[in-house]
C-alpha cells in the first residue's frame, strides 16, 4: 500500500458511493504506549530471500510494539509464498525497531507498517530478493477488507515486498488488489486506539492520511 494505493482507494470510494461515515470504526478503548527507540532506518537489514516455501507454514505472527502486542493468525496454505517471505524477514530481524509509517482514518481505515525507511517506498534491500505475486485476493467477497484483516501493501501486481497493512475498520472501498495473509486475533483495540489519536506530518493525501500522531514502534515480530 504505497502512496498510489490510497489514491486508487479514494477513487474507488467515489465511484461506488461508499460513505466513510457509515463504515467508520467504533471508538477505541484507551491504550498506553511506551517510549520507543524505533525510527526510520537509512540502512535496512540485508536478508537473504527464501528459496522454497516453509513447511510447515507459520500459523501466528506477533507484532511486539511499544503500544502492546498485535497477534495475527495466518491464512496458511491460501498464501504460502507471502507467509514464507514475511516469516523469513521477521525471523531475520528485518522489522526490528522499525515504525508503522502511515495511518488512514477516512474512507478506508488502515495502519501501514513494514517499511524500514518509514517513507512508504522501502523494502528488502538484498539484490536477490524479488517481488512476489499476489495471493488470496478477495475477488468474490462483497466485504473485501473487514476490520481485523491483514494484507500486503503494493503499488500494482508483482510489487509485494515487506510492507503490510492492518485494517482497524471495515474498508470495503479498497480494490481487491492486496494479498490477505492473516486476521488480527488480539490487539485490534491497540490499532484502533492508535488511529483515534490521528495523524501528523508528513501527510500523504490530506489530514486523514499521514504519519500516526502516536509513534508506533515495532520492537520485533515473532513467528510460530
Amino acid at each position: 500500500m504505497k502512496r498510489v494505493v490510497i489514491a486508487i482507494a479514494i477513487l474507488a470510494l467515489a465511484a461506488t458511493g461508499i460513505s466513510s461515515a457509515t463504515a467508520a470504526p467504533k471508538k477505541a478503548a484507551a491504550v498506553t504506549c511506551k517510549a520507543t527507540t524505533a525510527k526510520p532506518q537509512l540502512n535496512a537489514k540485508d536478508v537473504v530471500p527464501p528459496t522454497k516455501e516453509m513447511s510447515p507454514l507459520p500459523t501466528t505472527f506477533t507484532i511486539v510494539t511499544n503500544c502492546g502486542n498485535i497477534v495475527i493468525k495466518t491464512v496458511g496454505s491460501k498464501a504460502p509464498i507471502t507467509i514464507t517471505q514475511l516469516a523469513t524477514l521477521a525471523k531475520a530481524g528485518f522489522y526490528n525497531k522499525t515504525i508503522c509509517h502511515r495511518l488512514v482514518t477516512s474512507g478506508i481505515f488502515v495502519l501501514q507498517c513494514g517499511d524500514p525507511t518509514g517513507s512508504g517506498s522501502g523494502g528488502p534491500v538484498n539484490p536477490n530478493w524479488r517481488a512476489f505475486p499476489d495471493e488470496n485476493l478477495p475477488f468474490f467477497s462483497p466485504r473485501t477488507y473487514p476490520a481485523g484483516t491483514v494484507a500486503m501493501a503494493n503499488s500494482g501486481p508483482y510489487t509485494n515486498g515487506s510492507q503490510f497493512f492492518l485494517v482497524f475498520g471495515d474498508s470495503f472501498g479498497l480494490p481487491a488488489s492486496y494479498s490477505i495473509w492473516g486476521t488480527i486475533t488480539s490487539g485490534l483495540d491497540i490499532v484502533k486506539a492508535i488511529a483515534a489519536k490521528g495523524t501528523k506530518a508528513p501527510l500523504f493525501n490530506g489530514p486523514n492520511d499521514g504519519t500516526p500522531a502516536q509513534t508506533v514502534g515495532i520492537e520485533k515480530i515473532t513467528v510460530s
